[in-house]
Order: C-alpha cells, then sequence, then structure tokens
C-alpha cells in the first residue's frame, strides 16, 4: 500500500509511535491523516502542524470509534487505512506472580489491545468490503509474538491482537482487505520513559518512533502481515517454534539474570 493520497486514521496518535506514524503518512503525501487519542489537546497540536484532523477518543468505547469512522468517512469520503494503535502498560507488581494485575488492569489491556482492533474494523469494514478495498495496521508488540517477563497482561491481550489481525486476513484477504500487524521490541516513548533502556525488550536496542515509522512505510509498501522493526525477533520466532520447552527454558533463564522490572 502506498499513503500518497491516502485518508488515514491513527489511534494513539498524538505520543510515541502514533505521533511518528501520522508524520511520516504526511510526508509519504497522505491527503488527510487523522490524528484520534484521548489526549484530545495534544491530539489537536500534532494534527495542527500536519494539515490534519483531530478527534479525542476513548478506543474502549465502540460507539465513540463508530461516531469517529462514520464523521470521517462523511468528511473524506473513505478510510483508506486505519491504525489502530492505542496502547498501555502496567507491569504485574508485587508479588510478581503472572496473576499480580488487578482485574482491572486485565480489563483495560484487555479492551484497548484486543477490543479496540475489534471496535475499528467492525466500524470500518462495511465501506471498505463495498468498494473491495481497504487496509488496517494493528499496532501489537513483540510480546505478542515472544513475551514480556513482568507483564502477563501486556503479553497476553498482544497476543490476542495477533491473533485477531489474523483472523482479519484470513477471512477479508479475498476481499480486498490488507492487514498489517506491527510488532516492535523496545521504543523510545512514555512507555519505557522515553529514555529508558527497555528492559528484556530493550536487549536488541531502543529505537525511536521515526525508525518505526520508516519501516512501517516499507512494510505497508510491500503489504507484508508481519512488520518487525527489530529484525532479530524474526529468529527468536523460529527458535521459539523450534524447540518451545528450549525457548521456556531460555525465558526463565533471562528473567534470573534480570530479576523483576520496576516501572519508570
Amino acid at each position: 500500500m502506498d499513503v500518497a493520497g491516502k485518508v488515514v486514521l491513527v489511534t494513539g496518535g498524538a505520543n510515541g509511535i502514533g505521533r511518528a506514524l501520522c508524520e511520516r503518512f504526511h510526508a509519504a503525501g497522505a491527503r488527510k491523516v487523522v490524528v484520534a487519542d484521548l489526549e484530545e489537546d495534544n491530539a489537536r497540536a500534532v494534527a495542527d502542524a500536519i494539515g490534519g484532523d483531530a478527534y479525542g477518543v476513548n478506543v474502549r468505547d465502540e460507539s465513540a470509534i463508530a461516531a469517529m469512522v462514520a464523521q470521517v468517512e462523511a468528511d473524506h469520503g473513505q478510510i483508506d487505512l486505519f491504525c489502530s494503535n492505542a496502547g498501555i502498560i502496567a507491569l504485574d507488581g508485587e508479588p510478581w506472580w503472572a496473576t499480580s494485575a488487578p482485574n482491572d488492569t486485565w480489563q483495560a489491556m484487555w479492551d484497548i489491545h484486543v477490543m479496540a482492533h475489534v471496535y475499528a474494523a467492525r466500524a470500518c469494514l462495511p465501506a471498505m468490503l463495498a468498494r473491495e478495498e481497504g487496509y488496517f495496521l494493528n499496532t501489537a508488540s513483540a510480546a505478542g509474538l515472544l513475551n514480556q517477563i513482568g507483564d502477563a497482561a501486556y503479553s497476553t491481550t498482544k497476543h490476542a491482537a495477533v491473533g485477531f489481525a489474523e483472523a482479519l486476513a484470513i477471512t477479508h484477504g479475498d476481499d480486498g482487505i490488507g492487514v498489517s500487524v506491527l510488532c516492535p521490541q523496545a521504543v523510545a516513548t512514555r512507555m519505557i520513559g522515553d529514555s529508558g533502556d527497555g528492559g528484556t525488550a530493550g536487549v536488541d536496542g531502543v529505537l525511536t518512533p521515526a525508525d518505526v515509522a520508516d519501516e512501517v512505510i516499507a512494510g505497508l509498501a510491500e503489504e507484508r502481515f508481519l512488520i518487525l522493526p527489530h529484525k532479530e525477533v524474526q529468529a527468536y520466532r523460529e527458535k521459539k517454534t523450534q524447540d518451545y520447552d528450549r525457548w521456556l527454558g531460555g525465558m526463565r533463564k533471562l528473567r534470573r539474570t534480570i530479576g523483576n522490572p520496576v516501572a519508570s
């Protein structure tokens, strides 16, 4: 997919990867970039800088997503690319069991990392299927292919995000719908304190949001399902599938080495 001349909507677009995507899509010639975020003032600042539109939206609210999609379609004719990018992180917390995070954390992760993608597709698919074209870019994480030590809720819901993206691609690939899933490791955003080392996710380096956005442009051009800004992730995936038990043993060793993560 070439974003030039296209209408693109990005959730979580006010900061981090989302902001870099908005700026990169604009630089690549998108006809209109729509910046959606819970932080409406920041979304508007990003949109004003690139001549885009801004929406304050809580992606946990399906009716809000549906209303936004309907308004963008009314204003600009269609949505060519919907980037479901909003995300959060929390960590397991004391006593650092896989079950330590409270239910409200699990629910928030599920709503933002999974159901927000479902809501976006549910709102966009009717018009995309009618014209037999459209594209979804869903931000997951390398944690959705591997795992994130110390954050079971994050890892589990990111796995589910990858699974839903697969379902979209399988079910609607023959209908003209493209799907890519973005799975970076550590990126210099507020999630890791902007200048943090990324913990276990940063073992292969911390990329800038602009680095990730460049990789997204390349991945969309090739219509790759998996967009992996950290190339090492593919090798890790292969090792995981070749010998699951050995991979789990290696992850336990890594956990013993680094100890429990500490929230920034």
